[in-house]
């Protein structure tokens, strides 16, 4: 059941932002009095699951759900429809537009999608607000990595600026070191000190080598509130409300020390455990992935809930569709290491981050962000992209020289070759990782 919702969620969503990505072509398309022969959800290949003609325009829905399309008559695009491109040019085709026409054409879509984005967010901000935690919220304060140890930092620490500012959401700061410019952090010790402890310019990249893009989480106390069944946890008698004081002899009054010292032990470890204010000592068998079945309350944080108005929706919804498109840009250097290819994810991938159980609000977040992401993807300048078109639009506005049909027809081809060897590349990824 829980695939199904999640598929049902991917499908609407990628729906969604398809019909109206290739609205975003469509509209500037009519206005400029040019042909547009199909507009599909999906591709069609051999056969559509349904189709009608209205105006002249065919629209279906096609089998194959990767994508759409409009088709613009006059135009070299996935179709590759070189037959109709040796007839005479026609005034209602896309060759036969001025250049800048064919550029809004080509943006239109884009500019749908980084719109479509910010209203989102906007209407995501008003309907359920926001939410953070100051620096106090953070109550045991923080655990961190043996990198960010020997910076300077310890666990308990509390972040209390950034960059010598005030900072709002202190749980952001994992998002920010990697992804943003972090010169400084600024925190108070347990015995009520502050330092300020120099960050190094590339600690995204080191981050990422680390493998760890969250070496900063609250600290919380040992005491359970989830055990699975049929877990190593279950089958030694560890229960919802255990208190887990130290593992092997070693204090684990926080959750990252009982985490730490879980991973250093061989079987079996021994726990010491209050229940009732009563001791008890269990002995827990793991398997090699060394899980104990176990998830602490999230008693060391507050989460403090924050409501705005439609005018400050506006603000703050813009604000952060603007700050999704800079980080995910930011994100996407990544992409061009050894690990970043090993780390592209396709379908499977896409449809995993909605949740499990049916959530408006995770919708709209999932959905804002695809729509800021589909946008920025489309304007890599890669041949069969809208991008692509974009730069040889805007080739021929400033040299006056417009690419032969010939030399768009193979850069054509080689961007569908491209884009199709990525997409097995991302798919084939996801499959890799089912079986690990």
């Amino acid at each position: 059941m829980e695939i199904i919702i999640k598929a049902a969620q991917f499908i609407l969503s990628l729906s969604f932002l398809i019909v109206l990505h290739e609205l975003g072509h469509f509209i500037p398309a009519k206005l400029f009095k040019t042909r547009v022969e199909k507009f599909y959800l999906f591709f069609d290949y051999k056969f559509s699951i349904f189709k009608t003609k209205i105006g002249g325009t065919e629209y279906g829905i096609g089998w194959i759900p990767l994508g759409g399309y409009v088709k613009i008559a006059g135009m070299i695009d996935e179709s590759m429809d070189t037959e109709a491109m040796k007839q005479p040019a026609q005034p209602w085709e896309f060759r036969s537009k001025p250049a800048w026409q064919r550029l809004i054409i080509m943006l239109g879509g884009v500019f749908v999608n980084f719109m479509l984005g910010g209203f989102i967010y906007i209407m995501i901000v008003f309907v359920w607000g926001g939410s953070f935690s100051a620096t106090d919220d953070i109550k045991y304060g923080f655990s961190t990595t043996e990198i960010f140890h020997k910076l300077g930092f310890e666990d308990g620490d509390k972040i209390t600026t950034v960059n010598k500012a005030p900072f709002k959401d202190v749980t952001d700061i994992n998002m920010h070191l990697f992804l943003r410019d972090v010169s400084s952090i600024e925190v108070r010790k347990q015995d009520g000190t502050t330092k300020s402890i120099a960050i190094p310019s590339d600690i995204g990249h080191i981050m990422w080598k680390d493998g760890n893009l969250k070496p900063f989480e609250p600290r919380a106390l040992t005491k359970l509130n989830f055990v699975s069944e049929d877990s190593p946890a279950a089958k030694a008698g560890l229960k919802i409300g255990d208190e887990i004081v130290s593992v092997n002899g070693n204090d684990t009054k926080y959750w990252n020390s009982f985490k730490r010292e879980v991973l250093a032990s061989d079987n079996p470890v021994v726990m010491q455990v209050m229940r009732n204010g009563v001791a008890h000592e269990l002995s827990v068998v793991l398997g090699e992935d060394k899980i104990v079945g176990v998830r602490p309350g999230n008693d060391g944080e507050i989460i403090q809930k924050i409501e705005y108005t439609f005018g400050e929706s506006i603000v703050e919804g813009t604000s952060r569709a603007v700050w999704k498109l800079k980080d995910y840009i930011a994100q996407f250097t990544y992409i061009f290491t050894k690990k970043g290819a090993t780390s592209i994810g396709g379908f499977i991938a896409i449809g995993s981050i909605f949740p499990s159980t049916w959530s408006w609000h995770a919708f709209w977040e999932i959905t804002a962000f695809l729509s800021i992401m589909l946008g920025f993807m489309n304007l890599l300048p890669i041949p069969a992209l809208d991008g692509g078109h974009v730069v040889f639009t805007l080739f021929e506005m400033i040299t006056g020289r417009k690419p032969n049909d010939k030399f768009l027809e193979y850069a054509q081809m080689a961007g569908i070759i491209f884009l199709l060897a990525l997409m097995l590349l991302a798919n084939g990824n996801d499959i890799v990782k089912l079986f690990q």
